[in-house]
Parts: C-alpha cells; structure tokens; sequence
C-alpha cells in the first residue's frame, strides 16, 4: 500500500456553508451528483454511504436532504481524514465517518438507505493505476458487486432501499447481485450525454423484501439542446442565474 500523504489537500465548495477536502486520489465526478439525487433520502431516514471515498455522497444528501443522520464508511486512512476535515470545516455533526472494511461493518440500528459508488472494474480487467488508492477506488481490489449487496441487505431494515450506480456494463451483476441478496431491484434509470448517444451510467434501486417489479425510468440526458447542460442537470447542479456548487 503506498504511504499516505496529507500535503495535497484542496477544497471546493458544495454550498454557501459546506466545503468538501478533495486530493488527487480522492475526488469527485458527476456520478456522485447523480447517485445523490437519484436516493432522494427522507429527512427521517437513518442513511449510510458505502465507499464513501471523499464523502461526496453523503454531503450532498445532507445538503440537499438533511435526513436523520448519514453513516460515510471508507476503507482508506487519506479519503477518510478528508471527509473528517470537511465536516469539521462545514460544521456538520450528522455525518458520522466510519474507517472499516464494510463486509465487516454492523450498524447499531436498521438503516432505512444505504447508497454506494462502488469501484467500476472488475479486478483483474484493464490496466490499474500507480497509485494503489486510485485502484482501489477504481477496481473491485477490496470490495465488489455481490460484497456491497450483502453489506446493504445485513444493515437496512425490510423495505430499507439500496441505490447503486455503476457503468452500464455492469447492469446484470448489480441485478443478479441485489436478488441473491434479498434486494429486489425496483427502480433503473440510464444517464446519456444526449439522445443519440448511448448510456454512460445506470442508477440501480435494490429494496430489502420488495415484490418484483421493476420500473425503468426515463433517461437522464446531461447535456441540453444548447450543448450546455440539461433543465435536469442545472437542478443537479443547483445553477442557478449563473451560480453554480459542484
């Protein structure tokens, strides 16, 4: 494992009071926005975000959401340390960080949403980086598909929800995954860049004890007629009049 270092931090903000620590390993991409809006968390929800990384996730469903309290589990020390900063920084005590192996983790309390970004790659399978951090983050080195479906089924309460992004290539592992696991996939949702491109993303929503039935939703077109981006999109990003949090 390489050594970890703290001297590249940078931060951006996500809001008017929140700021999120962000390294060269540890970043952040439109699929967080996405996988964020796509859980939608009830204000009473008791919430985890698995494969955190540098707490994307679950700072953006406190921002946009603020349900009960979010769970932020992460398996490496640096992204980990970023998330503890970010809240220190922003103020936030209803996200808790949790350093630990998630096939490992038990929450004291059923979870009624876990979310999870999850490496993309299956190990093994394209050429890794030279950072161990970023293959981790990339390649499922620690985790994969079928360890996050156990993980969300053993913590959520029945009808908890389990909401998952990943490339579209993965689509049949994530819904083989979800119902060996008890999650029944009820909601899929394709994001593309524009109508005559193919997909680059699909959300997949898992619920514990669910009856089959499975909704696909309309695609999510990021960009907009215009070449900038969608209506969607601009509400993603909260742009509004030019301002923009990402």
């Amino acid at each position: 494992m390489d050594n970890v270092t703290f001297d590249d931090f940078t931060f951006e903000k996500l809001g008017d009071n929140i700021e999120i620590c962000i390294s060269t390993e540890h970043r952040f991409g439109t699929d967080a926005f996405l996988l964020a809006d796509f859980a939608k968390p009830r204000h009473k929800d008791k919430v985890c975000d698995f494969c955190t990384g540098s707490g994307i996730v679950a700072l953006l469903m406190h921002r946009d959401f603020k349900p009960d309290f979010i769970y932020a589990l992460e398996i490496q020390k640096k992204a980990h340390e970023q998330l503890k900063i970010s809240l220190e920084r922003s103020g936030i005590d209803t996200i808790q960080p949790v350093l630990c192996d998630l096939k490992d983790w038990k929450s004291e309390q059923e979870l009624d949403l876990i979310t999870c970004n999850p490496p993309y790659k299956i190990d093994n399978t394209g050429a890794k980086n030279d950072s161990d951090a970023v293959s981790i983050a990339r390649h499922e080195m620690m985790c994969n598909i079928d360890d996050v479906c156990i993980a969300a089924a053993k913590n959520l309460r029945f009808g908890g929800r389990l909401c998952i992004c990943n490339r579209p290539q993965r689509l049949c592992d994530i819904l083989v995954a979800m119902r060996a696991a008890r999650l029944e996939p009820k909601r899929v949702r394709f994001v593309a860049k524009e109508p005559t491109t193919a997909p680059w993303l699909v959300l997949v929503e898992g619920r514990k004890g669910g009856n089959p039935f499975l909704q696909v939703e309309p695609t999510l077109f990021t960009q907009g007629k215009d070449g900038g981006y969608s209506d969607e999109m601009k509400r993603i990003y909260k742009i509004d009049n030019g301002q923009q949090f990402f």
